[in-house]
């Protein structure tokens, strides 16, 4: 895929991964849209990244609304190359502690978000012949105590990333799904600091996704399986 003129779609794009891989994609000639639930955040870090970025709000939960977004994306832009699903929280507690409602909202945004999404984008990318990236993890493979609604999410995400690669690489349309494990992100509340220099970074994630983009037409690494390479020793 060469950048001249493409564009990309990217969720929950304010801050960390997705802003890293938005910052990315821009410096590469790609227009992009990132989203977000708050628009305070979104339209600062869209002015941030500078002329051919949209910043829009958008809550992966609602189809309408994610439709909506999607389809202003390919008017303003004349199409959609990349989609990357990033939009993610995790509420994290042991099963007999953990609230229906916790539950509910990460499996919502997680797994029927990521679903959403890419439902409304196939349309676009059928025309593109574009490129979809799912920002799973590793716990979608690795369970661990207090992670019910968390594992279950991204055990799902797996899952459907693949299902998904196997509909549609017929339409020409790339999946990748990209499974870190620690990454120095604010996710689940938390402020990235020097303590989290071991961590993978929110641009080592970004670079992965601009080397699946340059990928030769022919080859579709389906899986990316990321993790830090020193640490710490318990």
């Amino acid at each position: 895929m060469t950048s001249k003129m493409k564009s990309a779609l990217i969720t929950g794009g304010s801050k960390g991964i997705g802003y890293a891989t938005a910052e990315a994609l821009v410096q590469e000639g790609y227009r992009v849209t990132i989203t977000s639930r708050d628009q305070t955040e979104i339209e600062a870090a869209a002015q941030k990244l500078g002329e051919g970025t949209r910043g829009v709000v958008c809550d992966v939960r609602d189809l309408a609304s994610v439709e909506q977004v999607t389809k202003a994306h390919a008017e303003a832009f004349g199409g959609l190359d990349v989609l990357f699903v990033n939009a993610g929280v995790g509420h994290f507690a042991p099963i007999q502690d953990l609230s229906a409602e916790d539950w509910q909202a990460v499996i919502d945004t997680n797994l029927t978000g990521a679903f959403f999404t890419v439902k409304a984008a196939i349309p676009y990318l059928k025309e593109s012949h574009g490129y979809v990236i799912t920002l799973s993890s590793l716990a979608g493979k690795n369970p661990f105590a207090g992670g019910g609604a968390y594992n279950a999410s991204k055990f799902g995400l797996n899952g459907l990333s693949e299902v998904m690669m196997l509909d549609l690489r017929p339409l020409n349309i790339k999946v990748t799904q990209i499974m870190p494990g620690s990454v120095a992100t604010h996710f689940g509340g938390h402020t990235p600091s020097e303590q989290d220099a071991w961590k993978i970074q929110p641009e080592d994630i970004a670079q992965i996704v601009m080397d699946l983009v340059k990928m030769p037409a022919r080859t579709l690494p389906s899986r990316v399986e990321v993790r830090p390479a020193q640490p710490p020793r318990k």
